[in-house]
């Protein structure tokens, strides 16, 4: 267990939503979390369970999914360092999507008698929360537009500018360029794209001087 590391990712994103009090820091400062590593498409809460946890972005990148009956996965989310992808679990009896890496990704688990604890004796805090939830759904309504109605080569931009802000928010930029060893199925799965219409996207991107790739690198 590695408390302190663990949560200063989780109030370094809270404060770039709201200014947090020393009273505030201190309290989510002492969160217990167990952190715990996961490789790509190692879910880490299927769709059903009944959580006693939640966790919280520690490294990688994150996506809420869920199965069509033919077995098809819809990408609706990701979630970059310092989320809580599933706060909303606290509210809920049984999970209503499911969590995987989509890169080598690490996260700590909280209990949700903590957070419960933390919200009914600091209401700044469950302030903080139900902000951040409610920045998500925003995300989440974008996202349904841009599947929705846009082409794909605005999809792509659009996710990427996303995924680049967020990132840079929390402080996952060196020099302009964003790691990234996200897979083309990965992001066709968000898009509603097949593989190959995926890398002929980022190819007219990269052509019109939009982005620059190197690996996994994105510019």
């Amino acid at each position: 267990m590695a408390q302190a590391p663990s949560s200063n990712i989780l109030i370094r994103k809270l404060q770039t939503i709201s200014e947090l009090a020393q009273s505030d820091i201190g309290i989510l400062g002492n969160i217990s979390i167990q952190e715990k590593e996961y490789q790509p498409n190692e879910d880490i809460l299927r769709e059903g369970e009944k959580p006693s946890l939640s966790f919280v972005v520690l490294d990688g990148l994150i996506g809420s999914t869920k199965l069509t009956g033919e077995g098809k996965r819809q990408i609706s989310s990701f979630f970059v360092p310092g989320d809580i992808p599933d706060l909303h679990g606290l509210h809920l009896s049984v999970m209503d999507c499911t969590f995987t890496p989509l890169m080598p990704s690490r996260v700590g688990f909280m209990r949700h008698d903590d957070l419960r604890a933390i919200c009914d004796q600091h209401s700044s805090i469950t302030r903080v929360f139900w902000r951040s939830t409610v920045i998500d759904a925003a995300i989440y309504r974008e996202w349904v537009t841009n599947v929705g109605r846009r082409d794909a080569y605005s999809r792509m931009a659009h996710i990427l500018c996303e995924l680049i802000v967020r990132l840079r928010s929390v402080g996952r930029i060196e020099d302009h360029v964003a790691y990234l060893p996200i897979t083309q199925a990965a992001l066709g799965d968000a898009l509603g794209l097949s593989s190959v219409h995926v890398n002929r996207v980022l190819q007219d991107l990269r052509r019109d001087g939009l982005i620059s790739t190197l690996g996994s690198r994105f510019h």
